[in-house]
């Protein structure tokens, strides 16, 4: 633990961010962060709470050894701190800025509304040991003459390919994009996470042997055959990047899209990639997203940059409460009134607003028809209105990996929710030879889910190809 009575002494003190005024003017990071004094006390702050909750099961994904490093931190060993973060966690300069934090939630010290700030300190450790030069490349000592192949370069893709190469193995990573990195680099806004993070991980995966093939869409560019012949064992590690369809009068109408295409275009001309679809921009529009998600909130703020004149945001959901009842939630994550950096920018929100359908003009979106709903979600007569749009995105979630091309040609084994079934130990499909990690086999989920996932389903492959395994679990 850090400072006995620190939790005491102490109050709670997280980042803060540039006003909205000036950080909707461009898309890098806007937190400004703590500086190793403040960072200090805030470590000190973790309490010897017996049963620390924070990196068990309802905290933490992959069991970071939290209190471990909030007292290193608070005892200034940061190259220690560093080391301990990365046992559990490949890329803790990712978690750090996109988690949700579900380990803040079950913080014991949340029982008071005061957490320990672990998000803001994972961060720090993380971007001080890069600022140090203590993270390097570790490659192997011995080759082991095996080689696997990684579809898909997201979190899940990215960390199971290092722990195989750090295994001694072969890697090769096939990504459809231009660039690695997945829905980390085209589907999170550069204000969450700008992505030098990604390419300077990159080039230490390089370093340690893993090969990059970028723009490579297996199963179309190249078959799954050829790929399973080719290699000892294969890894789907995509996405879950099949839009949940709402089948709303109207949606076919122009200026009507899905959240991923509008998010992806933006991330690529932000990184000075050519766009070659139909742009899509919110300069001097009124904007309206459907769903109360992440995905949603990113499109919030995406569209306050271009320039959007009025942003709205419908969720289903009834307005939940401010503070949740912590007897009966902690230490799991509660339902509470969340207000994202995004929509604190200027978003209007609508709670228990179903969406009826989308009018337009011409052919061309001109409102959204609304209705507000009871406690079944059912929309209640009388209760309509129309909320003007000239550009609407979807965003209620994803119904499963898309079928088309890779998945079909390899004929693995899918569930009703439509993600690959695998077994939860070893992540095997029902072709002997294939293995799935992350968002295809668990649906849509957390960055830190697909990292954990990635690292567990590397040692099982480790374990398939060697007959055991030294990775860490």
């Amino acid at each position: 633990m850090g400072k006995v009575t620190g939790f005491l002494e102490y109050d709670r003190q997280e980042q803060k961010y540039q006003l909205a005024g000036e950080r909707v003017r461009h898309f890098r990071e806007f937190t400004l962060p703590l500086d190793d004094s403040d960072l200090k006390k805030q470590a000190g702050r973790c309490m010897d709470c017996g049963i620390p909750f924070c990196h068990g099961p309802t905290g933490c994904p992959v069991h970071n050894q939290i209190p471990d490093w909030n007292d290193l931190v608070w005892s200034d060993d940061w190259e220690e701190a560093a080391r301990n973060l990365h046992t559990t966690n490949n890329f803790p300069e990712f978690t750090g800025r996109i988690c949700p934090a579900p380990c803040e939630e079950a913080c014991t010290l949340n029982l008071e509304n005061q957490p320990v700030t672990i998000k803001t300190i994972e961060q720090a450790i993380a971007d001080k040991a890069w600022e140090m030069g203590f993270i390097k490349p570790e490659p192997a000592d011995v080759s082991t003459g095996k080689r696997v192949a990684v579809i898909g370069s997201g979190p899940a893709g990215m960390a199971a390919a290092q722990q195989l190469a750090r295994a001694g193995h072969e890697v090769h990573v096939f990504e459809r994009q231009a660039k690695p990195g997945g829905l980390l680099r085209y589907g999170i806004p550069d204000f969450k996470m700008e992505k030098y993070h990604i390419d300077r991980r990159v080039k230490q995966m390089e370093a340690e042997g893993v090969i990059f093939h970028c723009g490579v869409n297996i199963g179309v560019d190249r078959s799954f055959a050829s790929l399973h012949n080719e290699f000892d064992a294969v890894l789907f590690a995509g996405g879950a990047e099949d839009p949940r369809n709402p089948n709303l009068p109207g949606q076919d109408l122009a200026g009507v899209y899905y959240a991923m295409p509008y998010l992806t275009q933006a991330n690529q001309r932000v990184g000075h990639e050519e766009v070659t679809q139909e742009p899509i921009l919110a300069g001097g529009k009124h904007v309206v997203v459907i769903g109360g998600g992440d995905t949603a909130s990113d499109c919030v703020g995406t569209a306050f940059r271009q320039g959007a004149l009025s942003v709205t945001q419908l969720d289903i959901r009834p307005k939940p409460p401010e503070r949740e009842d912590k007897l009966t939630v902690w230490p799991y994550w509660p339902t509470k009134m969340r207000t994202s950096s995004s929509q604190a920018e200027g978003a209007e929100r609508e709670f228990q607003a179903a969406t009826l359908g989308v009018v337009g003009k011409k052919g061309r979106v001109s409102g959204v028809q609304c209705a507000r709903v009871d406690e079944k979600r059912q929309p209640i007569p009388g209760s309509e209105f129309i909320l003007k749009a000239d550009l609407v995105f979807i965003a209620i979630g994803f119904a499963g990996s898309v079928k088309e091309g890779l998945l079909e040609q390899s004929g693995v084994a899918m569930d009703r929710r439509g993600n690959v079934v695998a077994d939860d130990r070893s992540y095997r499909t029902s072709n002997d030879k294939v293995f799935v990690a992350g968002d295809m086999r668990r649906g849509q989920s957390l960055v830190v889910w697909a990292i954990r996932e990635g690292r567990q389903a590397a040692r099982s492959i480790d374990t398939f190809l060697m007959g055991s395994s030294t990775l860490p679990v």
